[in-house]
């Protein structure tokens, strides 16, 4: 299973250019160790050709957010769930998925 975790560095609300360049930088690391360290267990699971893609954010409240946006085996949802639950991140609810603002 091919495990892809993005940093979605666009939110609702706007911290200062000096913040949102430490924001920004810690949720690179953190989208990286969640691929490469966290979720390295899935890379085991299923065909090569499987995906799994994981959004992650801040919330206006400056904690880290995720979600699946793919459709996934429910133990594989599961598994993103506990380890991101274990790291402190909270859970991403919407009610679309993949809806972000172009160019503003």
């Amino acid at each position: 299973m091919t495990v892809t975790v993005l940093a979605i560095f666009e939110t609702d609300f706007r911290p200062d250019l000096s913040l949102g360049k430490i924001m920004n930088e810690r949720l690179r690391i953190a989208a990286a160790d969640l691929q490469d360290i966290h979720l390295q267990h899935l890379h085991a699971i299923g065909q090569r050709s499987d995906d799994l893609v994981v959004y992650i954010s801040y919330n206006p409240k400056y904690k880290i957010r995720w979600r699946v946006v793919n459709d996934v085996p429910e133990e594989v949802e599961n598994f993103v769930a506990q380890t991101c639950g274990n790291l402190g991140y909270i859970h991403w609810k919407t009610a679309s998925i993949n809806v972000f603002k172009g160019n503003e």
